[in-house]
């Protein structure tokens, strides 16, 4: 048995869900579809998912928690401590794909990882990671500068250190190194967490969590009325294409889902509905769309 408090973990990260659907579902008038599935090798969850929405063309809020004997190769490369333990890993992970190209895209993760004590009197190894950032198509840098001070107003209280390094981070970690630039703007991005004890750790964690409807709705309370046409919606398709990218080659979550035998279509939900690629195409130069490109890079916001 477990020494550590992963019931407490499973009901904060269970409420955490039911808050931000609510949340959603009164922005977009629209009622989330609720997918309640199991694991064969252990666990399961529940996928709140809404498609074709008037606000959010796709949007998915999946909590997991799965369970399970041995570790996939990608997750014990880095952690060969962990190689042969009993784990869990439970977590909200979310991804919001706007109707809308004023209004971004935005992404937030908030997870536990454990794996069990193989002897008497060894301790259980654990560590939290989790994020939220933002990914515009057309950029306000206000809305911009608003993310990230509730970014930082969430982590504040842990030490000053803590925005910098996971902003850092987050900038690091969205970068599509083929591409030579960010995904987006940024945001946090933390790993391995487990200093000083489970209860600060844990702490950090749901103060991230609670912070993005704080961060993300007064920007679409903002944007999502602004008229577009055809231009607006090819070029978020496009830029949709990076998203892909990403969560296909570098999105750590996505490569231990699949490799260790995760619910494929769960996994999947935070592409976007429709994505568009185009041969070495590029922005005329002074566009709307142009600007985008000046932001795709580390910056300081506030």
């Amino acid at each position: 048995m477990s020494q550590l408090p992963i019931p407490s973990a499973y009901e904060y990260f269970t409420q955490l869900q039911a808050r931000i659907v609510q949340a959603l579902e009164q922005a977009d008038g629209t009622p989330f579809q609720s997918d309640a599935w199991t694991r064969a090798e252990g666990g399961g969850g529940v996928s709140k998912l809404l498609e074709g929405g008037r606000l959010f063309e796709r949007a998915g809020v999946l909590f997991s928690h799965v369970q399970g004997k041995t570790l996939p190769p990608s997750a014990t490369a880095q952690r060969p401590e962990i190689a042969g333990r009993a784990w869990e890993a439970m977590g909200v992970s979310m991804v919001l794909h706007p109707r809308n190209p004023y209004v971004p895209t935005t992404h937030m993760n908030v997870r536990l990882f454990t794996a069990a004590a193989t002897e008497d009197g060894a301790k259980d190894i654990f560590w939290f990671g989790g994020g939220l950032d933002l990914t515009p198509y057309y950029v306000f840098e206000e809305d911009a500068r608003h993310f990230h001070q509730v970014c930082r107003d969430a982590v504040q209280p842990f030490g000053e250190d803590k925005y910098p390094a996971y902003k850092t981070w987050c900038d690091q970690y969205f970068y599509l190194k083929h591409r030579q630039e960010t995904r987006g703007v940024g945001g946090l991005f933390f790993d391995d967490l487990n200093q000083p004890d489970f209860d600060t750790s844990f702490a950090l964690t749901q103060s991230v969590g609670n912070s993005f409807l704080d961060a993300y709705m007064p920007i679409v309370e903002k944007r999502r009325d602004i008229p577009f046409g055809q231009r607006e919606r090819d070029f978020q398709a496009y830029r949709r294409g990076r998203y892909v990218e990403f969560n296909l080659v570098f999105d750590r979550g996505t490569l231990f889902g699949l490799q260790s035998g995760g619910r494929t279509e769960s996994i999947l939900l935070s592409m976007p509905p429709v994505a568009n690629w185009r041969y070495n195409w590029t922005p005329e130069a002074g566009s709307p769309e142009a600007e985008l490109y000046d932001y795709l890079k580390p910056r300081e916001w506030l």
